[in-house]
């Protein structure tokens, strides 16, 4: 599933706060008009989050928009809340997000 990041190219932390109430056409405006980004762009996967301990996962397959919830059980998340610009991280980085 999405613990797996074989399948990007690119994976993206969302610096800041989200407002974590927004659906995919509110991700998707935040990807292009906060941070210029491309959200459609092939093998990208943009990660949101608000709480440490929740977080949303936006992608497009191609044929349409995903968008992923995770409340963790166990611990939280270190994300970083300061530029207001997103920030690429590696494979191995994002598979440790999704551990609980």
């Amino acid at each position: 599933m999405l613990s797996d990041a074989k399948g990007f190219t690119h994976i993206y932390l969302c610096c800041n706060y989200t407002d974590m109430r927004k659906g995919i056409d509110g991700l998707i405006k935040t990807v292009t008009n906060t941070f210029g980004l491309d959200p459609a762009e092939p093998g990208s996967i943009f990660l949101f989050c608000r709480r440490s301990d929740r977080m949303k996962a936006l992608l497009y397959e191609g044929n349409g928009w995903l968008m992923c919830y995770k409340r963790f059980t166990n611990g939280k998340l270190q994300w970083p809340r300061t530029p207001a610009e997103a920030k690429v991280i590696s494979q191995r980085q994002y598979s440790g997000l999704w551990r609980d």
